[in-house]
């Protein structure tokens, strides 16, 4: 049953039928079981995403940031291999390999150089001046970095990194013309986001900011960033916290299990959307695995710390509503690639800063606020 369709990412009243004296070994049946699942699963079914250009083969990308840049409906080889580059350095700064770093930092310099006029080909003539800019800040940063790897300065290099790729990813949202793809018309009562908007949780432990993407999931990440606005979430406890596993939130007061709309007096019920790398469109309705695309990659998946989901009852794709999930499981503990989750539940963000804290949460911590801080302009209302 758990390896067909895995339960343990639902809504709470899943979990909560039956004595509790039964339910209570149930539960940490089902906690333990999936966990083994994703423990035993990554670990034996491991295929690496394909190497983006510059980093080292067979190296699944798991920070969040790196998702959303290589993420972007984009056609531009030329700022993905500059992109690629930088990208690349993480995995030789941790073995402090700096002979490489300089390589890749030379290459990126080259690259901009030579390929220039080629990028700022892919950028839509109205943003051209504000791409150049980019670019000619992106190749001023590439002193410090160079500076800071020449000093093998492990921290520098961190950060004068994390600001050229900052750069980078600005200069490919530039590049984005108009949405890639139509939502089909069975969604057009429910927000959507078309493009990316920020959120700043305040918890009681801290902050922590994710990025909702539009771009791949914009029935649930509007869904989402529509009910942040409208303050929903606001002194929301966390109903769900297991080491290693998920931090869930979202689950109102009283005996609903999602969002009612006050003007409709109904469920908010958010569809199955999952986005396959070489699709047009994203996937509704359906799991991956029961339409036979098991092994297809979702452009959103669980490779990081911290991947932003949609619960949903277990025997409802269609079911979600409110309640989502942070993942917390450690790429680092296993091989990068697949987990048992990928293509079962719908991914429509990342954390970007604020991992720290996430670790930190229990089930005795809140929400105490959520924002949009940017992009809120992205978001679409529903039609009448």
């Amino acid at each position: 049953m758990i390896l067909r369709k895995p339960t343990c990412i639902s809504h709470k009243s899943d979990t909560k039928s039956g004595p509790a004296w039964l339910m209570t070994p149930i539960k940490s049946f089902i906690k333990t079981a999936c966990l083994t699942l994703l423990l035993s699963a990554t670990c034996l079914f491991a295929i690496a995403s394909p190497a983006q250009a510059g980093l080292p083969p067979g190296n699944a990308v798991t920070d969040g940031a790196a998702l959303l840049r290589y993420s972007l409906p984009i056609d531009s080889p030329e700022i993905r291999k500059v992109q690629g580059e930088l990208e690349g350095i993480s995995e030789w700064l941790r073995s402090k390999r700096w002979g490489p770093i300089k390589k890749n930092i030379t290459k990126v310099e080259r690259q901009l150089d030579r390929k220039r006029d080629a990028i700022l080909a892919a950028v839509p003539e109205e943003r051209q001046a504000q791409a150049g800019e980019l670019i000619d800040g992106i190749q001023a940063g590439l002193e410090p970095i160079r500076a800071a790897a020449d000093a093998e300065d492990k921290e520098a290099v961190w950060i004068e990194r994390k600001k050229l790729l900052d750069q980078v990813g600005r200069v490919e949202e530039l590049m984005v013309d108009g949405f890639p793809f139509e939502v089909p018309a069975e969604y057009d009562s429910l927000p959507q986001l078309k493009g990316r908007a920020t959120v700043e949780f305040e918890t009681s432990k801290g902050n922590v900011t994710v990025v909702a993407d539009g771009y791949s999931a914009p029935v649930t990440a509007g869904n989402f960033i529509d009910l942040v606005d409208k303050k929903f979430y606001d002194g929301m406890p966390f109903i769900r916290a297991e080491d290693f596993y998920v931090l869930q939130t979202g689950d109102p007061e009283g005996p609903e299990e999602g969002y009612i709309d006050p003007k409709t007096k109904e469920y908010r019920a958010i569809p199955m959307e999952i986005l396959v790398k070489d699709d047009d469109e994203p996937i509704y309705g359906f799991t991956l695995e029961e339409i036979g695309q098991y092994m297809d990659e979702p452009i959103l998946p669980f490779n990081s710390y911290g991947s932003l989901a949609l619960a949903r009852p277990g025997d409802d794709n269609n079911g979600g509503s409110s309640q989502f999930f942070f993942f917390l499981f450690e790429a680092e503990l296993t091989p990068a690639g697949r987990n048992m989750l990928d293509g079962r539940y719908a991914v429509f963000g990342y954390t970007v800063d604020g991992k720290e804290v996430l670790r930190s949460l229990t089930q005795e911590d809140k929400i105490i606020s959520a924002k949009v801080v940017d992009g809120l302009n992205n978001l679409v209302s529903p039609k009448a």
